[in-house]
């Protein structure tokens, strides 16, 4: 019959083979996968070993208050790493089996090297990760808006880090206005990723209003950052669709998130910095601009009022020249006729002398031939040569109205067309098209030729006969 033993006899025996096959101290590698601290300063870890993603072993260790005090800031500070649940550790330990509490560890010592070396295997294969996923750049491919107002911020709403980032915003010497929107998480700690992550994913909502997204966090043990090299958090910032700003204030060493951010700074003050220098960069580009855009006006207007001088003068030159070569050969038409009548005048005169004198001659002739028949035939020849006076003069009355009526019919006509193209002439000047009721319509000096080229609230003159309107457009149809 097999021997029997109280459960307190078989750990007795348990415990005792293990001091004979495991005497003293041993280096044990295994993940922390929960640590506890009470209130004694006494640490509790439950370790465990991981094969992919399957617990293969798992077991119990403990760090006696004494001990804890001097291992905790010794690792902390030699691996830049808080101590905590998920990292993977060489410890120093003692095999211990009590009857009541079981198997257990007792730490006696901790190597940070073996710590350092895993973090930095881990750091790298994410970093890998990241590459072969080709994601690494994606956030740094963004397109930066060229004046960032509408910042999205994750922080935490009382750190020092925001505080400054938005002190510095909100008193930029220029003036600037930003706008900022807080979505708070927690920047350490092991809530500190999922926290993250979810406030990318509330502004993910709201991307189309805000230019950019800034991580910031003020400065702090190296320890407390172990949060910013998870993939799950970088991931997600190679992803995202607006450029993200990292200033997590602190400058030994680049996180991942700071590596796959589209711009890593060193601090939330630097961060606001480079918020204001781009959008002043822009306030100064813009100032230039305004000014050469002022000045081309000024020489543009210049050089249209030289224009419109020039084309006033050639106008007026234009039309004193033709007045006076109307005026020129009217006097030349004039002289014309008044030449052409004395020319007819006198040729009339002439024949008509001519006549007499022949007359004279004739009734000479006739008184000498027939001086016997001077009585009978006087009275007819008086008769006769009165009538044909009467009868030439008449015609020669009548030739000199017509002369003089057709003179004056084309002297009419030539005034006529003088007044008629001193008429078109007024009509083309501007003034008098603006006594007619047409006006100009102005704005920034130019002439609006389409109602395309003018917005609303845009100001605009108009420009009357006998004076100037200025308006502002409340509406455009």
């Amino acid at each position: 019959m097999e021997k029997r033993l109280t459960l307190f006899e078989l750990n007795h025996w348990i415990g005792n083979a293990l001091d004979d096959s495991i005497p003293g101290t041993v280096w044990v590698m295994a993940e922390i996968a929960e640590l506890k601290e009470n209130r004694n300063g006494h640490c509790y870890l439950d370790l465990a070993e991981k094969k992919g993603n399957e617990i293969i072993a798992r077991g119990r260790a403990t760090i006696w208050s004494y001990t804890f005090r001097i291992l905790k800031p010794y690792f902390e500070s030699s691996t830049g790493r808080k101590f905590t649940q998920g990292i993977k550790v060489l410890l120093h330990v003692s095999v211990e089996f009590h009857p009541v509490y079981g198997l257990s560890l007792n730490v006696k010592d901790i190597d940070p090297a073996y710590t350092i070396g895993d973090l930095a295997l881990q750091r790298k294969e994410i970093l890998d990760r990241l590459q072969n996923e080709g994601v690494f750049h994606m956030n740094k491919e963004l397109a930066l808006p060229l004046v960032p107002q509408n910042i999205a911020v994750i922080s935490s709403k009382t750190a020092a880090g925001y505080q400054d980032f938005m002190n510095q915003l909100e008193n930029n010497a220029t003036g600037i206005k930003f706008y900022t929107h807080l979505f708070e998480a927690y920047m350490q700690g092991s809530e500190a990723v999922p926290s993250i992550v979810a406030a990318l994913e509330k502004i993910f909502k709201y991307e189309w209003f805000f230019d950019a997204v800034a991580i910031i966090r003020g400065g702090g043990a190296t320890a407390d950052l172990s949060c910013f090299d998870d993939y799950h958090l970088a991931y997600h910032v190679t992803q995202f669709p607006l450029p993200v700003i990292t200033g997590i204030g602190h400058e030994k060493d680049d996180t991942i998130a700071d590596l796959v951010a589209h711009t890593r700074l060193k601090t939330p003050t630097a961060v606001a910095e480079f918020f204001i220098n781009g959008a002043e960069e822009f306030m100064e580009r813009l100032i230039r601009k305004k000014e050469s855009l002022v000045h081309s006006i000024k020489r543009t207007v210049e050089l249209k009022q030289e224009q419109l001088e020039e084309n006033a003068a050639l106008i007026q030159q234009n039309v004193s020249h033709f007045i006076y070569e109307k005026n020129r050969q009217l006097i030349k038409t004039g002289n014309l006729i008044q030449h052409g009548v004395h020319r007819f005048s006198f040729r009339k005169k002439y024949e008509l002398n001519n006549l007499i004198h022949d007359l004279n001659s004739s009734l000479s002739v006739w008184r000498t031939e027939r001086k016997n028949q001077l009585g009978l035939l006087k009275i007819r020849i008086k008769r006769a040569l009165t009538e044909f006076l009467v009868k030439k003069e008449t015609r020669l009355s009548l030739s000199g109205v017509r002369v003089k009526s057709e003179s004056l019919r084309f002297l009419v006509r030539v005034q006529e067309r003088i007044h008629l193209n001193e008429s078109k002439v007024r009509l083309l000047n501007p003034d008098n098209i603006l006594k007619r009721g047409f006006s100009l319509t102005l704005k920034d000096g130019l002439i609006v030729k389409s109602v395309r080229s003018l917005q609303v609230n845009d100001n605009i003159e108009t420009r009357l006969a006998d004076g100037r309107i200025k308006s502002t457009i409340i509406k455009k149809e």
